[in-house]
C-alpha cells in the first residue's frame, strides 16, 4: 500500500481476501487459514520485488530494503487493526444478530 489514502477498490480487495480466508477457516482452523494468507502475502510481495528488479542480482541487492519496507508496512497495518479491534472489541466480537 502506498502512502496515499486507500481507495474503495483497495478495501474491496481486502474484503475479498478476508472472505476467502474466512471460507478457508471452515475447512481448517482460523489460525491455519491466517497463516496461509500471511504466507501468500509474503510470496506475492517477493514476486513483486522480483518483477520490479528484473534479475536475481538486483533482487539480492534490494532484499534488505524490501524486508525493511514490508516489515514496516505490516507493523503499521497490524498496529492500526489491533487498535481498531481494541476500540471496537464488543461490536466486532459480539455482533448483534441480524
Amino acid at each position: 500500500m502506498s502512502n496515499n489514502v486507500p481507495t474503495p477498490e483497495f478495501f474491496r480487495r481486502v474484503d475479498a481476501v478476508i472472505n476467502l480466508t474466512n471460507d478457508q477457516s471452515e475447512a481448517s482452523s482460523p489460525s491455519e487459514a491466517g497463516a496461509s494468507t500471511l504466507f501468500a502475502a509474503a510470496r506475492f510481495n517477493a514476486f513483486l520485488l522480483a518483477k520490479s528488479t528484473g534479475t536475481a542480482a538486483n533482487m539480492t541487492a534490494e532484499k534488505e530494503r524490501a524486508l525493511d519496507y514490508f516489515t514496516q508496512q505490516f507493523r503499521g497495518m497490524m498496529t492500526a487493526n489491533l487498535d481498531d479491534f481494541i476500540a471496537n472489541f464488543d461490536h466486532y466480537m459480539n455482533p448483534e444478530p441480524k
